[in-house]
């Protein structure tokens, strides 16, 4: 098959998160699979051009039509650590994409409108014509209703769309103006409560929502989280329009790239292992104590990696470090916050903790040091108030660090727990999960996992073990995605 993925993020010339690895990850396992893969992105005044090889021109006369007139746009093609991707740079005193930052701005549903109506018009004018276009996000909502309602009747009236949600809350909303821009001219026929109208805001037409309406199939990153969006607040408003469209729409749950995540190659850890056999893992906990200047003790180290806001349980994760230190446990964060109230609060308790030798708080992000976070902790928490997929949890697993996770979203379909899980037997449980938000629940789990590293350590042993059997890579995933766009093509 030709698969073509539109989005804004493609890791790790651009990413802002996990969008980017997604996108990245499940283009190279389909060509794994002998399809030909094309990405469409945004060109960026300030992506990572050291990612891309071979940048040239593809194309370099498109015309976008926009409101009453066009924009002259450059495409550039270049090879992503061996990904064929296109750039799409408009030239127009809007300068869309050249503002230092890919979203944040005022204008961030014009400038998408824009890039989805420009794809388009590159596939149209450039004669490509993919079996599939996989859209992803808020920011390509609007990809299949030009699709199907425009660019059918020039000559695009085969391609296929799979429409990926990889988080519910941010939908994109717009005036008419988006309407009159992008050409899809007639207010009333896409004010309808079936297309594009927001059911909550009756002035808006939803991006997210369109994509869902035109879409062939739709669906979110993991089984627990399409479920979530259906029948729980999860899906922010768009609970009706999934019921509507319940028959073509599920849940597919992301891989990690296992080259990359490998705790028996990790370029950024001292100490290789696998599951037969863990010495390595010992000499990791060691280099990152050193490096973290802990006490080097008899101690289990618990970590947290990940942004530090509302949606991961941040009230949570303050509480596990207190207690894990109440238990006699050590402690590492790595972490960023995404406002200025968490990341003062985050800052005194650093200021706090500083002298303590069971302790570290890194503000900031890492990647070297998030590698060996992972392979030298015993323990992470995950305490997520909701998680379309979670991807932490599922790298801990490959490098045989025990999950103590909060039973949502995709945390629910990678984290069996050890004590209570009754789908799994014993010997394919990997974790501790817990359901409530409150500290409670999160310290049963936590006193759960401690008693068993200290008082069973040969249960404990095996526990990571099994954790580590579990296949998490884009293998599975990426042949979903392929039944997927079979099943569109020929229904």
């Amino acid at each position: 098959m030709y698969i073509v993925q539109i989005a804004s993020e493609c890791a790790p010339v651009i990413k802002a998160g996990g969008l980017g690895d997604v996108v990245y990850g499940l283009s190279r396992e389909l060509e794994v699979r002998g399809h030909a893969v094309e990405v469409i992105l945004p060109k960026y005044d300030c992506m990572r051009y050291d990612h891309v090889w071979g940048m040239h021109d593809a194309y370099r006369d498109l015309w976008v039509p926009w409101y009453g007139g066009t924009i002259h746009c450059s495409v550039y093609c270049g090879w992503v650590h061996g990904q064929l991707c296109f750039f799409i740079e408009p030239h127009s005193g809007d300068n869309f994409f050249n503002r230092g930052i890919y979203y944040g701005a005022n204008d961030d549903n014009m400038r998408f409108a824009f890039f989805s109506k420009a794809a388009l018009e590159f596939l149209l004018q450039s004669n490509k014509r993919p079996d599939i276009l996989h859209c992803h996000d808020w920011q390509t909502g609007l990809v299949p209703v030009m699709l199907f309602e425009m660019y059918k009747f020039h000559g695009m009236g085969t391609q296929r769309v799979v429409y990926t949600i990889h988080n519910f809350k941010h939908q994109g909303m717009a005036g008419p103006d988006v309407l009159r821009a992008t050409g899809l001219n007639n207010d009333a026929y896409y004010y309808s409560r079936d297309r594009l109208v927001d059911d909550f805001h009756p002035g808006a037409i939803n991006f997210m929502k369109g994509g869902i309406v035109y879409s062939n199939f739709v669906n979110t990153v993991s089984p627990h989280h399409a479920w979530e969006a259906r029948f729980s607040d999860i899906g922010c408003g768009l609970g009706r329009i999934l019921e509507v469209h319940q028959s073509k729409f599920g849940g597919v749950l992301n891989g990690i790239d296992y080259n990359l995540w490998n705790p028996e190659s990790d370029r950024y850890i001292p100490g290789f292992y696998n599951k037969d056999d863990l010495e390595g893992k010992a000499k990791d906990k060691k280099a990152l104590r050193e490096r973290l200047l802990l006490r080097d003790s008899d101690k289990p180290l618990i970590c947290y990696i990940g942004r530090l806001d509302n949606q991961k349980g941040v009230h949570l994760v303050h509480h596990a470090i207190y207690y894990a230190l109440h238990k006699g446990a050590q402690f590492v964060l790595l972490g960023s916050a995404t406002e200025a109230a968490i990341n003062s609060k985050f800052w005194h308790e650093k200021q706090h903790l500083n002298n303590n030798p069971d302790c570290h708080l890194e503000l900031g992000f890492n990647e070297e040091l998030s590698h060996l976070i992972y392979a030298g902790a015993d323990m992470i928490v995950v305490p997520s108030n909701y998680e379309p997929c979670g991807l932490t949890q599922v790298i801990s697993l490959r490098y045989g660090t025990v999950p103590i996770v909060r039973g949502v979203g995709g945390l629910v379909n990678t984290v069996f727990d050890r004590d209570y899980d009754q789908n799994k037997p014993l010997e394919e449980r990997n974790g501790f999960v817990f359901y409530q938000s409150d500290y409670q629940a999160l310290e049963s789990a936590m006193s759960r996992a401690l008693d068993l590293w200290a008082k069973e350590p040969e249960e404990f042993q095996k526990l990571v073990k099994q954790g580590m059997e579990y296949d998490y890579s884009w293998n599975h995933p990426g042949e979903q995605y392929v039944g997927i766009y079979d099943y569109i093509r020929h229904k």
